[in-house]
């Protein structure tokens, strides 16, 4: 075993710093056979969660620490104490357990909110109240101690060295010894070893690693360029001095210290010491306030009842007409199943959650989406009105969603209007408490084009050069740099013609992968029990949003609540598309009063593939699809939505779904009661519902381990399928089916189920895009100029939309200063162009517009309406842009008005 262990180190969650993943880390220390490792990024602890996960994988002891910028002031909060002429200093901290870790947890939320100045900056007196369970080390050249042992003030650097003892208490300080072959160390080692032997403070040797391999050291002088904005070229730039940096052996570290071997062994002493584990929160749903007289789950179970009762009103009615697919005792049946399954799983509290939040939503005409993914396939959902999809009519499987014998936590991500969604994140944030709602962070990494364009800026190559070789790497979603130069003979030929180009792409692929910079999801909240920096670390982002120092996938690891708010314009299109109807026509249209068998909506919008605006059926691929289709039913535009992807397409099989469709291909059923599964489909396995219920029905499994094996086939793990397959054939043998069809069966399903789609998220998508398609047929004019407002911010898009009317026999009027609206608006039969898409006019110049419209009744003349309006909001700039659009024309000549406007100015 090795007699050294790196206790200094950072991974590319320190941004554009360090080139080291952090499972080719922990591989590597692996190989080295160290038995633990730190992580110990700038200012941050991002990497915390993947970093446990991955030393755990290669049997490495996982160290979570940070390198802290401590500011030299008393105080770092910068909005009582102005930074200007402070400093900082970086400090080495390691978690020894639990406490140290909610300790370290504290430090970084609390320097990322309140310490940010340029680093996220802590004062000596927070770290002193936050230090229990922390190890702390005295740091590199960038250190206090170093710093002033640097500048030959030795008693300084002593009383700093006794203060950090005090801090972090005896035997929990060490001094740190560095030797990357920098003269700036050398010269500082005596005074390190005087300090040792003064203070009695033990010293212990680390390698300030930013890379794995020495061979990394130019890549990584590359992303610091990159971080930096400057070219290797340049002189005076930030560079490391020579390549040792990096993940250093046992036997390389003793080559460096060989005269003081106790200074490496003394880090397996820390490594042992620190022994902090990562736990899942125990309960993580927050408390949901209940109506006295109730449990929680009798409140559940209450409110699910009562609003099953309200949709019982309309299946009664379906029923009578015969057209319901089950009977009422079937929804009853099922309903008590789901509840009895969520009260066992505990999850009343996470149902109540969503519930509360799509309530107000509704109650507030907030537009929520009819469902997404595999929530629609629950029945209690529908009947709380968190989805709008009927499971049973659709034959959507609950197991899908929740599977009582693989107990998982629920996930139902709700759709909202995209101009209104923040509103209830507000509604969420206010009810369960600021501290205990937030954002997450996402990381962004540099994929292979981007790692391309970076480098070859960092470089110095000319730009075009560049640009050349971005574009020939094939354009397929998370494609590598190492299939790029397999799948494109342009790009292999480049690689092995021209030596600038090698050196490029070799650079780019060492740092490819890696973290670059962070973001806020675009819908991940999570709903924390308590205040959330007690569970993970919190941060600030450059638009002063705080989120979760954690991402998604590090989120529901710990086990945390999160939910996905999603902004859906869709929704925005519809809600405004059907505000334009009842102010023009007077008429009140709701979309669940939208009959689904309107042949006129199937024949205009989907057999001609007049998609423009239509959901998830945009597409010129789709459109083709469509024309050759001619979808008649809700259920068509369900299994179109489903295999419009890459992998039924290459497979064939929407040609032959076309094919069984228009009857020029058998539709053969393996055995009569698969009919009943697959008629629906032409008997294809489209869904992985069919999957489960083929399963299900044939070969005797519980639709719970028909879930298992639909998940099994999905991830293609071979032992686990040759059991399945096994089972499968058994379970159907013994039910009576033939042995030879039942194999065949199986071979079927595990090819589909590589194919095979949410039939819960296409139904719920299917009827968004049958809504549009329905509104865009019966009510053109309002729906076009919802689809216009929409996209107002995208000059291409107008464009298109407006051909799109011309080809529909819509005018589009141009803009006009005395009627446009900041939208798109109906007159008449045509569109009125909206003020707010001529290019350089924003919403507070039309405000003033419009006001001044309101008190003269029209502008007659540009110097009346360079008088009545604000001209700090209407700059010449913007006016400019009013006449070049012909918003002003009915008030002149355009060159007449552009020669008079600085005068009427």
């Amino acid at each position: 075993m090795s007699q050294f262990v790196h206790l200094h180190l950072h991974t590319d969650y320190s941004m554009l710093d360090g080139a080291c993943d952090v499972e080719k880390l922990c591989e590597r220390v692996a190989e080295l056979g160290m038995p633990a490792v730190a992580m110990t990024d700038h200012g941050n602890i991002f990497g915390t969660v993947h970093f446990v996960n991955a030393a755990h994988k290669a049997g490495v002891k996982p160290i979570v620490g940070c390198e802290l910028y401590v500011c030299k002031k008393g105080d770092h909060n910068i909005s009582r104490t102005p930074p200007e002429g402070d400093t900082y200093n970086h400090l080495l901290v390691l978690a020894e357990n639990e406490e140290g870790y909610r300790n370290l947890t504290k430090i970084t939320s609390e320097a990322s909110l309140r310490g940010f100045y340029y680093k996220p900056r802590i004062s000596k007196k927070f770290l002193a109240e936050h230090s229990k369970g922390l190890i702390g080390l005295s740091g590199c050249l960038k250190g206090e101690v170093a710093e002033f042992l640097t500048d030959d003030k030795y008693d300084a650097a002593r009383q700093v060295a006794g203060t950090y003892t005090d801090i972090f208490g005896k035997g929990n300080f060490f001094l740190e010894i560095q030797d990357q072959g920098l003269e700036m160390e050398h010269r500082i080692h005596p005074g390190l070893f005087k300090l040792e032997k003064d203070l009695g403070l033990p010293l212990v040797a680390t390698n300030d690693s930013h890379y794995l391999c020495e061979d990394d050291a130019h890549a990584q002088d590359v992303m610091v360029c990159i971080q930096t904005g400057k070219s290797i070229q340049d002189t005076n730039r930030m560079k490391f001095e020579g390549k040792d940096f990096y993940v250093k052996s046992h036997e390389e570290m003793l080559r460096v210290f060989k005269d003081s071997p106790d200074v490496l062994t003394r880090t397996l002493g820390i490594a042992e010491r620190c022994h902090m584990k990562l736990e899942k929160v125990s309960n993580p749903f927050p408390q949901f306030d209940i109506p006295e007289g109730y449990t929680i789950d009798s409140y559940f179970e209450h409110i699910a009842r009562q609003g099953f009762a309200r949709r019982l009103e309309v299946l009664r009615v379906h029923s009578e007409q015969g057209k319901l697919k089950h009977s009422i005792a079937d929804y009853e049946q099922r309903l008590t199943r789901e509840l009895a399954i969520i009260q066992q799983m505990k999850f009343p509290g996470y149902f109540l959650i969503v519930w509360d939040f799509i309530r107000y939503a509704r109650e507030h005409n907030i537009p929520v989406g009819p469902g997404r993914g595999s929530a629609a396939g629950s029945l209690v959902s529908y009947a709380m009105s968190i989805t709008d999809i009927d499971p049973l009519q659709n034959e959507l499987l609950f197991e899908r969603f929740l599977n009582p014998e693989r107990v998982s936590m629920p996930d139902i991500d709700i759709d909202f209007c995209m101009n209104r969604r923040g509103e209830v994140i507000n509604y969420v944030t206010q009810k369960y408490g600021r501290e205990n709602v937030a954002q997450i962070i996402t990381f962004g990494t540099m994929q292979a084009k981007a790692a391309i364009k970076d480098v070859g800026r960092a470089m110095d190559m000319p730009y075009a050069d560049v640009d050349r070789i971005a574009k020939m790497v094939p354009t397929v979603l998370n494609v590598t740099l190492e299939q790029a130069l397999t799948d494109s003979p342009q790009l292999q030929q480049a690689y092995e013609n021209d030596a600038q180009i090698r050196a490029l792409l070799d650079t780019a692929k060492k740092l490819e992968g890696l973290v670059r910079n962070s973001g806020v999801h675009a819908a991940g909240v999570v709903i924390s029990p308590r205040p959330l920096d007690q569970l993970v670390p919190l941060h600030k982002t450059k638009n002063d949003e705080i989120v979760t120092a954690f991402d998604m996938v590090a989120i529901e690891k710990l086990g945390l609540l999160k939910m996905d708010f999603l902004g859906l314009t869709t929704l925005t299109i519809l809600d405004d598309a059907l505000k334009l109807i009842a102010q023009t026509r007077g008429e009140k249209v709701t979309l669940e009063e939208i009959p689904l068998t309107d042949q006129e909506t199937y024949e205009k919008v989907f057999y001609t593939g007049l998609t423009s605006g239509v959901f998830q059926f945009e597409s010129g691929g789709m459109r083709d699809v469509l024309r050759r289709y001619k979808p008649n039913t809700v259920e068509d535009l369900t299994a179109l939505n489903a295999l419009y992807r890459p992998g039924p397409i290459q497979g064939g099989m929407i040609d032959d779904f076309i094919d069984r469709k228009h009857g020029r291909k058998k539709i053969e059923y393996e055995l009569p009661e698969l009919k009943e599964m697959l008629e629906e489909t032409l008997g294809v396995i489209v869904y992985q519902e069919q999957v489960m219920q083929i399963a299900n029905r044939l070969a005797g499994y519980s639709l719970g381990e028909a879930d298992l094996l639909r998940r099994a086939m999905g991830k293609k793990k071979l032992e686990e399928m040759a059991q399945q397959r096994d089972r499968f054939v058994k379970g159907a043998t013994e039910r009576g089916f033939p042995a030879k069809k039942i194999v065949k069966i199986f071979d079927l399903m595990e090819q589909f189920a590589g194919y095979g789609f949410n039939k819960s998220h296409s139904a719920a998508y299917a009827l968004l895009a049958y809504h549009t398609a329905y509104l865009k047929t019966h009510y053109p004019v309002e729906f076009m100029a919802a689809l216009l407002t929409s996209v107002t911010g995208s000059t291409d898009d107008v464009v298109k939309y407006i051909n799109e009317c011309r080809e529909m026999g819509i005018a589009v009027e141009a803009p006009d200063i005395n009627v446009s609206d900041a939208n798109f608006t109906p007159h008449d039969k045509a569109i009125r162009f909206g003020l707010a898409a001529v290019k350089n006019v924003g919403g507070n110049a039309i405000e003033s517009i419009v006001a001044g419209r309101k008190k003269l009744g029209q502008f007659r003349g540009i110097f009346e309406f360079c008088e009545n309006v604000d001209l700090r909001l209407l700059n010449k700039r913007v006016i400019e842009s009013l006449i070049k659009s012909g918003a002003m024309d009915s008030l002149g000549r355009r060159a007449q008005l552009m020669g008079v406007l600085d005068k009427a100015m």
